[in-house]
């Protein structure tokens, strides 16, 4: 007999307009459609505004709803991305965290416009709350005001010039542990998974997010070596996850659809 989940794919990283992504929780799902997933996770960061309009959408479809979050914290002055998936999102104290991380990514963001002006860019806070309207406010949508000001043309000169890590006009983050970031999730009964790692590109980090509590790896990624992040995550029993960290054509391509992987995948992902 011919398992039913032969023919089914998923993408387990997606952001909607709740954070910096371009696409609203409807268009998101009517995109997955077209692009013949059966399940997709709804990654955003800092919010987990966009699961409830994202599963009222699908239901009309029958496409399943992974609901997750994506959280920055930081060792070794690197950032690392932390994905939750199968968080409470309905969780009043886990919300109240969420909408102070919300609050002090928009006082960075702030102060990176000031940062800026300092070095000849002349774009206005408001011009970027106004862009995220209400998306948690990130690095991507300075970017995009930069852009639209015509001080650079692509997103990644954005972060080459001006914003990216260790750049003139770069404030650091809140200072989030992985440890405080793992233990907020699984503090709401989600499953903690390392993001992007090759990004990261600190894999001796490792072995410490695991006694930390890690459960998961992001290893199916855009332009990212699956062989090298499948065997760590053998090594380390990790489960292992990925997807196309679509942002819609905010980061100039749509990427959904990039990445797709076996049902079979998300089974292993609901094991825990």
């Amino acid at each position: 007999m011919k398992n039913d989940h032969s023919e089914r794919w998923v993408d387990l990283h997606i952001h909607t307009h709740f954070s910096d992504g371009s696409f609203s929780p409807d268009e998101v799902v009517k995109r997955a459609l077209k692009n013949n997933l059966s399940a997709i996770g709804i990654t955003d960061h800092d919010s987990v505004n966009g699961v409830e309009p994202a599963i009222a959408s699908a239901s009309k479809y029958q496409l399943e709803i992974v609901p997750g979050v994506e959280l920055t914290a930081e060792k070794n002055n690197k950032e690392i991305h932390m994905l939750g998936y199968y968080v409470d999102w309905q969780d009043n104290k886990f919300r109240a965290k969420l909408t102070e991380l919300q609050e002090i990514r928009s006082e960075r963001a702030e102060k990176m416009v000031g940062r800026l002006k300092q070095f000849g860019v002349d774009i206005s806070f408001q011009d970027v709350q106004k862009l995220a309207g209400v998306g948690a406010i990130g690095r991507l949508h300075l970017a995009r005001v930069i852009i639209q000001a015509g001080y650079v043309n692509s997103v990644e000169e954005a972060f080459r010039r001006y914003i990216g890590d260790n750049c003139p006009s770069y404030v650091k983050k809140y200072r989030f542990t992985p440890r405080e970031a793992i233990d907020v999730i699984a503090g709401v009964g989600g499953i903690p998974v390392l993001a992007h790692p090759g990004i990261l590109n600190s894999d001796e980090l490792i072995p410490q997010l695991v006694k930390d509590g890690l459960k998961g790896i992001e290893v199916y990624y855009i332009n990212q070596d699956a062989d090298r992040y499948r065997s760590l995550a053998q090594e380390y029993g990790l489960i292992p996850t990925g997807g196309s960290d679509c942002h819609g054509p905010a980061k100039g391509k749509i990427l959904m659809g990039k990445i797709k992987l076996p049902y079979a995948m998300l089974e292993r992902l609901k094991e825990g």
